[in-house]
């Protein structure tokens, strides 16, 4: 066993380290999408245009209706026939792969910002509205009240429920692996396979995992202390 895990030309020591790494890195560029994702969905539905609040709404519905999987699918091999489509169309005829990294991300991203949108818009909606008119009485602009009133007031209502968003996206990395990206998952699969151990190395990304997400929630945790330090304890 402890040759198998080991960091020398054997051993798959490494391997499950980089393999942790670009989980984590899928995870933050995949949690960053969805945040954009997420405050361009919540400001469809708090639009007074009909048309936007349709879109975000269809936006939301389809993808956390739908089995994440099915959305990497889609992307990944749905994605790569749409562009060689659309290149033949130019006069192309080879074939074209789309980065395994960028789709992942994309896909993971898109799930993630339509549990973002609700949770962006929920926050919003916590923000007393007498803020709001007392920074109006006060002469500020739009623009104004948005930095100074409203994000900060929004991010810090929204903290919890982003807190449970960058936990499903975090696990929701796993299902990238079906693209042979070499994430946690992938590394595991293969070295389960290489060495006929699948307890070891399924128990080892099982770990890893866990020590990702119990670091994850003290770092949320943390967040929200120092997001609420100014407020009054009852």
């Amino acid at each position: 066993m402890l040759e198998i895990l080991s960091f020398g030309p054997n051993g798959w020591g490494m391997q499950l380290l980089l393999g942790t790494a670009m989980t984590v890195a899928v995870a933050v560029s995949a949690f960053a999408l969805g945040i954009v994702f997420g405050a361009l969905g919540a400001a469809a539905k708090l639009s007074g245009s009909a048309i936007l609040r349709v879109l975000a709404e269809l936006y939301t519905t389809v993808v956390r209706g739908v089995p994440e999987l099915l959305v990497i699918y889609l992307l990944f091999f749905g994605g790569n026939g749409m562009v060689m489509a659309v290149a033949r169309l130019f006069g192309y005829d080879g074939f074209i792969e789309l980065n395994a990294f960028a789709v992942g991300v994309a896909a993971v991203g898109l799930i993630s910002g339509a549990y973002s949108t609700e949770v962006i818009r929920g926050a919003v909606r916590s923000v007393p509205h007498g803020q709001i008119e007392a920074a109006r009485a006060c002469g500020m602009g739009r623009a104004l009240i948005l930095r100074r009133i409203l994000v900060p007031q929004t991010m810090r209502f929204a903290l919890p429920g982003l807190g449970n968003v960058w936990q499903l996206t975090l696990k929701d990395t796993a299902l990238v692996s079906v693209t042979a990206l070499s994430e946690l998952m992938r590394v595991a699969h293969l070295g389960s396979g290489s060495t006929r151990e699948p307890f070891l190395f399924y128990g080892i990304a099982a770990a890893l995992y866990l020590i990702l997400t119990t670091v994850s929630t003290a770092a949320f945790n943390q967040a929200e202390r120092h997001a609420n330090r100014s407020l009054r304890r009852a």
